[in-house]
């Protein structure tokens, strides 16, 4: 009988990245939400027997890291001893340990961190980047910026980033709206517009800030700025709002970075829901479920613009078969060793076996705690 390898010891570590500047959208200005200092990091290290290891994170945004952390602690030990190649079954073997807790949410959130870690480990085994694990479509998929369009930064600040980032070589930006006050949104609309001319792909984003009656209206507005999407016009859970809403308009809607399970990402997509679904691998659980979504995205040839972690989102949207995007969001850099590159609109796939990612010094230094799993731990 062979004889495969087996897990034999897991290291999961909280880290808070800290933010130069705090930064507010349109949840900021509406009151829901404090403006956002910090990240929080759930990392794991998958070790084997034989010695293979595998890098793998989640994270959370104001609240939620140390849950992450602690319901991580409590269901890793239920991957000890197993064969590491094994990764759905895996999957679902944690989801059952924490199952009381729910399948969606924090829960999964945890599990992500361990289950990227179990793909970037398979990938490492191969000697493959994960792209080319997963069977890539491209070497470079196209990008926009997010991280210079908050709201927080002034008109002129949005439009000094903006140009800032077409020079670095990427292929779009993206400006947050949702303002109290419309005719703010309207009028840094027309103005990035006009400052980056029409041929550049240009996308907002209200977090979810308007009424069903606000994002027809301030839509139908945007239509004169051949904008490439409004992203999150509505509540994220609410199928009916944005299905009616893509029906109405021209420009093309997009949403899903806040579900946290395939069954919400099926609700929204067989509801018609979205023009371009934005799933986010560490919130819905890992690559594992990641996938499962990306396989009902492809079903409706829908388009597939990855949310955030860009440095996890560039293997899964080059593995996509049709139209995708990934987001640069620059606030990650920081953590690793390794840097992405740009060029000519795209974001390169690096050619580094896993995800090609090694924790830097400054991400110990921003450690808070740490647990080690396994019988010599």
């Amino acid at each position: 009988m062979t004889r495969f390898d087996r897990i034999d010891g897991i290291e999961l570590s909280l880290a808070f990245l800290p933010l130069a500047t705090p930064i507010s959208d349109a949840k900021v200005l509406t009151g829901r939400q404090k403006p956002l200092t910090r990240v929080a990091f759930l990392f794991a290290r998958v070790r084997t027997a034989e010695g293979a290891e595998g890098l793998g994170f989640s994270y959370s945004k104001r609240a939620g890291g140390p849950g992450l952390y602690a319901h991580a602690r409590e269901i890793a030990p239920e991957l000890i001893g197993e064969d590491p190649s094994d990764i759905g079954r895996l999957w679902e073997k944690l989801a059952w340990a924490g199952a009381s807790v729910g399948r969606g949410g924090l829960a999964v959130q945890a599990i992500a961190a361990l289950d990227v870690a179990l793909w970037d480990l398979k990938a490492r085994r191969a000697a493959l980047p994960l792209a080319k694990l997963l069977g890539a479509y491209r070497d470079g998929v196209p990008c926009y910026n997010t991280s210079g369009g908050f709201l927080s930064s002034s008109l002129e600040e949005v439009l000094e980033n903006a140009n800032r980032s077409l020079a670095l070589g990427i292929g779009g930006i993206k400006i947050k709206v949702g303002h109290p006050d419309s005719a703010v949104d309207i009028g840094r609309v027309r103005a990035v517009r006009e400052a980056i001319g029409p041929a550049v792909p240009l996308m907002v984003d209200a977090n979810q800030q308007w009424t069903r009656a606000t994002a027809l209206r301030i839509g139908r507005i945007f239509e004169a700025y051949d904008l490439t999407w409004i992203e999150e016009p509505l509540d994220a859970h609410d199928a009916e709002g944005h299905a009616a809403l893509a029906a109405a308009l021209d420009t093309p809607v997009a949403t899903g970075e806040m579900l946290t399970s395939v069954a919400e990402h099926e609700r929204m997509i067989s509801a018609g829901a979205a023009d371009f679904i934005q799933p986010d691998a560490p919130r819905v659980g890992g690559i594992t479920p990641f996938l499962k979504v990306l396989a009902l995205a492809e079903q409706r040839r829908l388009s597939v613009a990855p949310h955030f972690a860009m440095e996890l989102h560039v293997h899964l949207a080059a593995a996509y078969p049709h139209e995708v995007w990934v987001e640069h969001f620059d606030w990650l850099e920081p953590l690793f060793n390794e840097h992405l590159f740009v060029a000519d609109g795209k974001m390169i796939v690096p050619d580094r076996p896993g995800l090609g990612l090694s924790l830097s010094e400054q991400a110990a230094a921003w450690t808070v705690d740490r647990t080690a799993i396994g019988p010599d731990a």
